[in-house]
């Protein structure tokens, strides 16, 4: 039989572990242990190292010196730092790629949100936050800026860790499916103007949907 190949198995572990954080099996905060996770996944540690530094370039893990690598916190004062930095990253990348707009971003664009509605028709939350990162990637992927698209990178990992622990908490099954309409089509518009002003008011009511979920109190839609 063929070997499957290292970088697949590394992704595999990934994926499995991925799929633990955000299901809440493993809990926001927590340690994670390379020999347990060993004997849990029954995969030696070498591997499993390199797919623990991969969740952590993507933002679900953190090592702490001195203590180990953990589970990502979720706080407050990280929401806040993290919504007003996406607010600052998604209108430079739309003022970056402004007067770029052909018929493929536009194109490539309608098909994501397409996608994310297609997935919350389905009632899978998982795949709709994947969605919903994928839709509002689209336009840093579009600038070809490096070091933005790295950026943006560097804090999706966070995201889905709070829409998941979000929605699991209050059993919602993905993002209201008119939420980014009115986006989407700023998007495409001509007013760039307005497209910052739907951006900042969206980001704020995301941020302000998740600060109530963390501080424990109810909320009436869902984060974004």
């Amino acid at each position: 039989m063929a070997r499957v190949p290292k970088s697949t198995f590394r992704a595999h572990i990934a994926d499995g572990l991925r799929a633990a954080i955000l299901n809440g099996d493993i809990e926001p905060g927590a340690q994670v242990v390379e020999t347990t996770l060993a004997d849990q996944f029954g995969v030696s540690r070498g591997p499993l190292r390199e797919a623990m530094r991969q969740l952590i370039d993507e933002g679900l893990l953190v090592a702490v010196p001195y203590t180990g690598t953990h589970v990502v916190g979720l706080s407050v004062d990280d929401v806040r730092e993290i919504y007003s930095m996406r607010v600052t990253l998604e209108i430079f990348a739309f003022e970056q790629i402004w007067a770029r707009r052909d018929q493929a971003f536009r194109q490539g664009l309608v098909a994501r949100h397409d996608a994310l509605t297609a997935c919350i028709d389905a009632q899978d939350d998982a795949a709709s936050i994947v969605a919903e990162l994928q839709l509002h990637g689209f336009v840093y992927e579009a600038t070809g800026h490096k070091l933005l698209i790295r950026t943006w990178d560097s804090i999706r990992g966070r995201l889905q860790l709070y829409w998941a622990a979000h929605h699991r908490a209050h059993g919602i099954r993905g993002p209201r499916r008119d939420g980014h309409d009115r986006y989407v089509e700023m998007a495409l518009s001509d007013d760039l103007a307005a497209l910052k002003v739907e951006i900042t008011d969206h980001m704020a009511r995301g941020g302000r949907q998740t600060e109530e979920f963390l501080r424990g109190r109810p909320v009436g839609a869902v984060a974004d």
